[in-house]
């Protein structure tokens, strides 16, 4: 077995997207669920790991129940990731931490999703 991709609900796919850019993720793909959802799957630089946002037209007003789900991304240099997304109005829920592994971040996505940002050679 091999973990695909995680889904997440989103409000705004362009928005998303571009979000998800300043991580280095970029499209792989977009299709139409038959259920009508519209998804773009994302792809992590490195290959392998993926996103799939999901946007569901009519549906119900999107609402992120607190503490749901968080996704974490590797950052070689987390204070020089840190400062150039604060410059891009990036919203950082936890500072630089350091650990006692590396250090930790969190920054908030557009539709309110935690992304855990670690300065490890955790893989």
């Amino acid at each position: 077995m091999r973990l695909l991709h995680t889904r997440l609900r989103v409000a705004d796919l362009d928005r998303s997207i571009a979000f998800y850019g300043l991580l280095g993720m970029t499209v792989r793909g977009r299709s139409q669920s038959p259920r009508g959802n519209q998804l773009v799957f994302l792809q992590a630089p490195e290959g392998g790991s993926e996103i799939e946002l999901c946007r569901i037209p009519d549906g119900l007003p999107f609402a992120l129940p607190e503490d749901l789900v968080h996704i974490a991304f590797q950052s070689l240099d987390l204070k020089a990731d840190l400062s150039r997304l604060s410059a891009l109005n990036v919203k950082v829920t936890e500072p630089y931490t350091p650990t006692g592994h590396g250090a930790l971040a969190f920054i908030e996505d557009p539709d309110g999703y935690e992304v855990e940002l670690l300065e490890t050679d955790h893989r």
